[in-house]
């Protein structure tokens, strides 16, 4: 079997070794829960529940305010005590629902297995993602019922399925791979039937041989109508950025500015095919997801199965604590999750794993001047010169940084990674396609 891959990319320490071959384990279920009513890109919702109200487990709390946007669920039963701004894992406090456990965890009623895949249509299959809220689990967060909804003129005809997990540290999605094969296999086969794909692949890199060879065994079981192949891609960052994997796995180039539809294929996260399975199966909504808890800093890493609005403080109380040496505590992986100025916040949709970093994986170094050494340029998977964006930037350039290609980072932070100077390009670039976005909003 060839091994696949792209241009550029880095190959940073991995070390997967802290939870690799650890099952998921379900996360003790919270005294309180905080939900933001804003997870994903897009609209916010609004709230559909009042203080003082019952809520159910899996019953609607947030209703979308518009199409690119995603219901919210309770992921508890019990009160509603508050709905109130608190804090956002991407900084600005928003507006959330706070709900006190009642220990009960009943479900709601409207939860109910529907047809069977082979009987839905494809206009059912969208509805069904819509009304379960499902949305990117790999820390995107587009609305998959969006993704579903492709222009008219536009057919796709390959679903692939992000499984690359090519993020240091993170190993959620290996553990579905292991644990529930079955269902992101199922989950595949939902995207192609709304879409009307013939081919869906399930794109591993090769770090993963057991995820691999467990996969494949799913793929077999299912074979008949649909044609789905699993593609061994090789361990290197940002393998999983979906431009990247869709020119390792199918050879097309998605053009600048462009989304995948454009070269008639939609990506999607291997948590996503399993929550659009149980959505089928179960009638399940999505209120709660797989991370990993791990890092140096923390004493019992480890999957966890984790209710949505869970405080990141209470899963780190659960994993026996930080380390004394804790210094950095990050939502997601080291490359492009977010640093918290505090574990005060709850999980999200979009979470995909807690890291808590020591002292000697923090050091700050001295930033130096660019020595036109070339290696961002060498290592960038979408083939810009990230010097020259960084350095508009810092010079309040903006012309010139959107000219150079601002708007088509997608900030994987190799270009950081790889930089002798130790100069904070991803920084100065997210802040140039931030002035960028704001001033063509004027």
């Amino acid at each position: 079997m060839s091994v696949r891959s792209f241009v550029g990319g880095i190959h940073p320490s991995y070390y997967k070794e802290f939870t690799a071959g650890m099952s998921i384990t379900p996360a003790r279920p919270p005294s309180q829960v905080i939900i933001p009513l804003h997870q994903n890109i897009g609209a916010p919702c609004e709230a559909v529940v009042q203080v003082g109200d019952e809520v159910k487990v899996g019953q609607k709390i947030g209703e979308p305010k518009g199409f690119v946007s995603a219901p919210i669920f309770a992921s508890v039963s019990g009160k509603v005590t508050k709905i109130e701004p608190y804090n956002h894992p991407l900084g600005n406090p928003v507006t959330a629902i706070f709900i006190e456990n009642d220990g009960l965890d009943t479900p709601f009623e409207g939860m109910q297995p529907g047809k069977p895949l082979e009987e839905l249509t494809s206009d059912e299959i969208k509805q069904i993602a819509k009304d379960a809220g499902l949305v990117g689990l790999g820390g995107a967060t587009f609305p998959t019922h969006v993704k579903l909804a492709p222009p008219p003129d536009i057919a796709i005809d390959t679903v692939i399925i992000n499984a690359a997990e090519c993020e240091p540290f993170l190993t959620a999605d290996h553990a579905l791979m292991l644990e529930r094969a079955d269902d992101i296999v199922y989950g595949l086969k939902a995207f192609m039937k709304a879409l009307g794909a013939t081919k869906g692949i399930i794109g591993i890199e090769d770090n993963k041989p057991d995820a691999i060879a467990n996969m494949q065994k799913a793929v077999e079981k299912s074979r008949g109508e649909y044609d789905i192949e699993i593609h061994t891609l090789h361990t290197k960052y940002p393998q999983g950025a979906e431009k990247m994997l869709i020119k390792a796995t199918t050879g097309r180039e998605v053009p600048p500015g462009a989304l995948p539809m454009a070269v008639n294929v939609v990506n999607q996260n291997t948590g996503t095919a399993v929550a659009m399975a149980e959505a089928i199966k179960l009638g399940k909504p999505l209120y709660e997801r797989v991370i990993t808890v791990t890092g140096p800093g923390i004493r019992k890493p480890g999957n966890l199965l984790v209710k949505n609005g869970t405080l990141v403080k209470d899963i780190i109380k659960q994993c026996g604590g930080m380390k004394d040496n804790a210094r950095k505590l990050i939502l997601g992986g080291p490359m492009m999750g977010l640093a918290q100025p505090t574990d005060d916040v709850p999980v999200i949709k979009g979470t995909s794993g807690v890291l808590i970093l020591t002292e000697e994986f923090v050091q700050e170094y001295p930033i130096s001047a660019c020595i036109k050494c070339g290696k961002c340029v060498e290592v960038c998977p979408m083939n810009l010169l990230p010097n020259f964006i960084a350095s508009a930037s810092e010079k309040q350039r903006m012309d010139l940084a959107e000219k150079y290609g601002a708007m088509d980072c997608f900030e994987c932070g190799s270009c950081t990674y790889t930089c002798p100077a130790k100069r904070p390009l991803v920084q100065w670039i997210r802040i140039a396609k931030g002035e960028i976005a704001a001033s063509r909003r004027k």
